[in-house]
């Protein structure tokens, strides 16, 4: 269990191209992040019944920076609905912890059936190219509480920043597509940063697993693949306005139901 040159490099290489793609896609990391780092630590003998549960912790903790960036261009250009932040981000900040606790409690396979799930549904959106529809207004406060409740549990216990969800809802209650996929970006830390405390303190007391892991964060990865990331992600994001992503988006929606047969077969 030593964090050789080799997993450096292996975990270096993952965290560029996730980067990349998630600034090309305009998606979350977790959907390769999650897979890919479930299979370079189940190859170096991590402990099996929390390698998956290590991989969702350190894939959520790595948003807390690459959602700062993110949100600080589109603040920028005057895109983020800091009133819907302000509406939801406690209750996110709740589901988040509540999401982190969940997926400590449930059994590694359940946590990886319910991951397989996810991926389907975001490669099939992907394939789709589907948006939702605008139909509705916002819900009051109390409504607001609930989805946030909803968007923090799901992308904690997903490893994942929210916008698979937050922007589809956003869209349905008549918000711009551009201020959708700006504010989401702004949920992105307290997600993050809340989850990851969640996973940290739930794994706090646990003497078996790998050094260099805090709960189950796992700190050497975490910070190669944020480093990696956000070196990335700038590249990704200009070489989407030059080129037809369609495309793209569906032979990327093939890799991710492969990963999603990866997670129900192991």
């Amino acid at each position: 269990m030593d964090f050789s040159l080799s997993l450096i490099v292996e975990l270096a290489l993952l965290g560029l191209c996730t980067g990349f793609l998630a600034g090309l896609l305009g998606l979350g990391g977790g959907m390769m992040m999650v897979p890919f780092l479930t299979i370079i630590l189940t190859a170096r003998n991590y402990p099996e019944q929390y390698v998956i549960k290590m991989a969702v912790a350190t894939s959520l903790a790595t948003i807390c920076f690459t959602s700062l960036a993110s949100v600080r261009a589109h603040h920028q250009r005057g895109a983020v609905r800091w009133d819907l932040v302000r509406r939801l981000v406690p209750g996110i900040l709740l589901g988040s912890i509540l999401g982190s606790q969940l997926a400590v409690a449930l059994p590694a396979h359940v946590l990886g059936y319910l991951f397989a799930g996810f991926v389907t549904f975001s490669a099939t959106q992907l394939f789709l190219n589907r948006k939702p529809k605008p139909s509705r207004t916002l819900p009051g406060t109390a409504g607001l509480f609930g989805v946030g409740n909803l968007i923090g549990v799901l992308s904690s216990l997903l490893g994942a920043g929210g916008a698979f969800i937050s922007v589809p809802f956003m869209t349905w209650c008549n918000i711009a597509i551009h201020n959708a996929v700006a504010t989401s970006a702004a949920f992105g830390f307290p997600i993050a940063f809340a989850g990851s405390i969640g996973y940290a303190i739930a794994g706090w007391s646990l003497s078996d697993m790998p050094p260099g892991a805090l709960g189950y964060l796992y700190w050497p990865a975490f910070l190669v693949l944020s480093i990696a990331s956000m070196l990335t992600a700038p590249l990704g994001a200009r070489v989407a306005h030059t080129m037809e992503v369609a495309p793209l988006q569906r032979v990327f929606a093939f890799v991710l139901y492969a990963l999603a047969g990866y997670f129900i077969l192991r």
